[in-house]
């Protein structure tokens, strides 16, 4: 069995989408509720690779939106296993958005998701092992 750094390093998710304007604010900017659903499985996906087990979100923690990310522009969510504990991991999610006719590149978003580990009866149970 794999160590816990050679885990969370194959554990890593990056998925890519496209900001088009069913997923826009009136300001044609990401919604955020949006970014908050593809964070959160993202982020899913990542523990759940990370652990192999049954999974669920308990908590998020500061959730900074530090950039505006336009219609028209693709986005790169890359999550990581941050921290293990014994029944839990924490899941950093970084929003890249890149312009879809140039190099640019910048990060947009940035949070933290907490998932714990369940047995059949919705119960925690070791997160690795």
């Amino acid at each position: 069995m794999p160590d816990i750094d050679e885990r969370i390093q194959n554990s890593e998710t990056r998925i890519y989408k496209a900001v088009f304007p069913n997923t826009t604010n009136h300001y044609d900017t990401l919604f955020g509720g949006t970014a908050l659903h593809m964070m959160d499985e993202a982020s899913f996906i990542c523990a759940t690779r990370f652990s192999r087990k049954k999974v669920v979100t308990v908590s998020t923690e500061k959730i900074d939106f530090t950039t505006p990310i336009p219609q028209g522009t693709i986005v790169e969510l890359v999550a990581r296993v941050d921290k293990v504990g014994r029944t839990s991991c924490v899941v950093k999610v970084d929003i890249y958005m890149e312009d879809m006719y140039s190099d640019a590149r910048d990060k947009a978003v940035t949070g933290y998701f907490t998932f714990v580990a369940v047995g059949d009866d919705k119960k925690p149970i070791p997160i690795v092992g």
